[in-house]
């Protein structure tokens, strides 16, 4: 029997302050706003210029930018003015990067308020949003989310296509200090993954295993070996100690009685 896709919910907004623009006086706290120019024939300081909003745009969408990571093609078609910038967003976040880092490592939740927040430069609007977009994931997949937040309108106003994404209204007046960057509040995965990964090894591998790298979650954590025999010593030592205290018990209580 054929069926009916959901429509996507309709989000109140819960947070005026990605919606009012600021007065306030730039300061080193301020989102740095890099808008892209793609026109050809630049000049040496106009390239420079796009290096760093390409550096940006790595550091919004993966929180680096390490040479593995790096997606050449769009970096040469963005040069070259073959793209926007909104485009190369785009690509990012559909590279297996992203899928791999991201995407493949939350549940549909999570990966909305990474989505929005990375995206669109602020926090999700409650509940409702998250559940809306999770929705959407689920019947439609990664890519239907992302054109559906790079086509909104929000984004658009706020970005357009040539201004790298970045959080907004991170500095308010009136308060001493901004609102963290959003990597910090929100890492790209949390302890769910971690036991998922635990769950999904292959039986017999271990990561206390001789020549495989110790996961730095881990800790100072011993060995499931090291703890069984320290268990056995402890037991084997118990029953020596009360053994001895038996005997002893007995050797006085039978030289009392002669």
């Amino acid at each position: 029997m054929p069926y009916m896709a959901l429509p996507l919910l309709a989000a109140r907004p819960s947070s005026l302050n990605a919606r009012v623009p600021s007065f306030a006086i730039a300061t080193e706290e301020s989102p740095r706003q890099a808008v892209a120019s793609l026109e050809t024939g630049k000049t040496a300081g106009d390239r420079l210029g796009l290096d760093v909003q390409i550096e940006q745009a790595y550091r919004q969408i993966f929180f680096h930018a390490f040479k593995v990571d790096r997606e050449v093609v769009l970096e040469s078609q963005l040069r070259s003015g073959q793209i926007t910038m909104r485009d190369f967003i785009r690509g990012l976040l559909l590279s297996r990067r992203f899928r791999e880092g991201f995407y493949d490592c939350n549940s549909n939740y999570r990966l909305v308020e990474q989505m929005v927040g990375r995206v669109l430069g602020r926090p999700v609007y409650g509940e409702q949003e998250r559940i809306s977009y999770s929705i959407l994931i689920a019947q439609h997949g990664l890519v239907t989310l992302v054109d559906a937040l790079l086509d909104s309108a929000e984004y658009l106003d706020s970005f357009g296509y040539d201004t790298v994404p970045y959080q907004r209204s991170r500095v308010l007046p009136g308060r001493a200090q901004g609102e963290r960057p959003f990597n910090q509040q929100a890492p790209r995965y949390d302890g769910r993954w971690r036991d998922v990964i635990a769950a999904r090894a292959p039986r017999g591998t271990s990561p206390w295993s001789p020549g495989t790298p110790r996961p730095a979650w881990l800790g100072e954590q011993p060995s499931p070996l090291a703890r069984q025999i320290w268990q056995g010593l402890v037991t084997a030592g118990g029953f020596a100690i009360t053994g001895l205290v038996l005997w002893t018990a007995a050797a006085m209580l039978s030289t009392a009685a002669q």
